[in-house]
């Protein structure tokens, strides 16, 4: 996280989401306008672990075939070889993904799901971790596609990035007044142990409480007056993945409600449709729209295990994982039980 950012100021919440969906195994969309730092922020965590990295920017013309890649006859042995596309990395960074068309778009969707890619018939596996970080410009801008749900469905989360503060962009100016500051950052973590981290995120315990409390937010998008389309069963499953690798952010085992509370809005948010009562004047720029009602509705959602934080806090904590409660030491001198 320290190593990000050196070259993204002032965006700590939004290097920490981009951080847990990478140890949650998922995948990473990055929307905002032009120039405020999305493909920065994709590059700079990519740089910052030692494994393949591949780019793809998204134009008009580009064909699915220069994503998955392609099969191409070999004159000398007489017979067809499968050239890999970009889309064969650790890390796969698309710049700009709703620039191409629909058709284009689709070719990601067995790998962002199944993580492989199936060419002439032929499936061809994607090497683990795999992870698709995607920037894409708001809807309303000249030349985009808007995403097709099943596509935004497969990313785990969406972040914007905004405007920097007048302090951060001060110290932009002068820290790349002459170089990039991507130039200077190198990797910190292997693939290896990356990959042994996103095991530890996966192990972090939740309780059944969590699970229900995870399950009732995701149920009530599904009935709520201000949407048409509510979240799927994957959005339920992603987003306690994403708890589990926030609480090993936080050097916890367990998942508290906090962890979902922090995290619905940019795992639910991209996956609602909100109905055309509740856009009002917000035709282009839905965004804001939903993420209140997200909000409204972790507001009126109860926790299972209690009412106030506190409470909630206790109930959880001391139920998920009672190993971790340390035992008083005993009086020294003292032959009795406790």
């Amino acid at each position: 996280m320290r190593n990000v950012e050196t070259v993204i100021d002032g965006k700590h919440e939004a290097v920490q989401i981009a951080l847990t969906v990478l140890l949650a195994e998922g995948h990473l969309l990055i929307e905002d306008v032009p120039g405020v730092g999305k493909t920065m922020l994709a590059k700079a965590l990519a740089r910052s672990v030692d494994c393949t990295v591949g780019r793809i920017q998204f134009t008009p013309d580009l064909l699915p075939s220069d994503v998955t890649g392609v099969s191409v006859f070999n004159q000398a042995e007489r017979r067809f070889e499968f050239k890999p596309g970009p889309v064969f990395a650790n890390i796969v960074i698309g710049d700009e993904i709703n620039r191409a068309s629909p058709k284009t778009q689709s070719a990601l969707l067995e790998s962002m799901e199944e993580r492989q890619v199936t060419v002439d018939g032929i499936t061809y596996p994607l090497a683990l971790p795999f992870t698709v970080i995607a920037t894409q410009n708001p809807i309303e801008m000249e030349g985009t596609y808007a995403l097709p749900e099943a596509q935004r469905d497969r990313f785990m989360a969406r972040i914007s990035m905004g405007y920097p503060d007048s302090d951060s962009e001060l110290a932009m100016l002068d820290s790349r007044d002459t170089s990039s500051p991507l130039a200077l950052i190198s990797a910190v973590v292997s693939g290896e142990t990356l990959r042994d981290m996103m095991l530890m995120a996966r192990a972090v315990f939740a309780s059944g409480a969590v699970k229900e409390y995870a399950v009732n937010l995701v149920r009530a998008t599904r009935d709520d007056r201000d949407l048409r389309l509510g979240a799927s069963p994957r959005a339920t499953l992603q987003l306690i993945r994403a708890a589990k690798a926030q609480a090993a952010l936080s050097g916890r085992d367990y998942v508290l409600p906090d962890d979902i509370d922090s995290l619905a809005v940019a795992v639910l948010g991209h996956r609602l449709v909100p109905t055309s009562r509740a856009l009002g004047h917000h035709h282009q720029d839905s965004g804001p729209v939903i993420d209140d009602i997200v909000r409204r509705i972790l507001a009126d959602t109860p926790v299972p295990v209690g009412g106030g934080a506190s409470a909630r806090f206790e109930s959880v904590a001391f139920e998920s994982v009672p190993a971790v409660r340390a035992v008083p030491p005993r009086p020294v001198g003292s032959t009795g039980t406790t």
